[in-house]
């Protein structure tokens, strides 16, 4: 292989190396928060995280209808009154 052809060829893997890294940071997730809160009145039809406030199903994914005053879903403390839900006063989750 010729001095050009290798100089070219490894100037072609910064190059991607580089691309790889850039996009990689600029596609990184949040962090996850450290405190979650349980959200009432926001969960949508068959995707709430657990039973039912009222006890009606004592499973996740059993929500009959959206925004269920009585199904809830884990949301980032301080995010479910934006959502328009209510915090559920109930035991938190335990921290894994």
């Amino acid at each position: 292989m010729s001095k050009a052809k290798t100089v070219s060829t490894a100037l072609a893997g910064i190059v991607a190396a580089s691309f790889t890294l850039a996009t990689g940071q600029a596609l990184a997730v949040p962090d996850q928060p450290e405190n979650w809160e349980k959200c009432a009145g926001v969960a949508k039809k068959g995707m709430n995280d657990c039973g039912a406030l009222d006890g009606s199903h004592a499973c996740a994914a059993q929500a009959p209808v959206d925004n269920s005053p009585n199904e809830w879903v884990y949301v980032p403390e301080g995010t479910c009154k934006k959502l328009g839900g209510k915090v559920a006063k109930i035991k938190p989750a335990k921290k894994a």
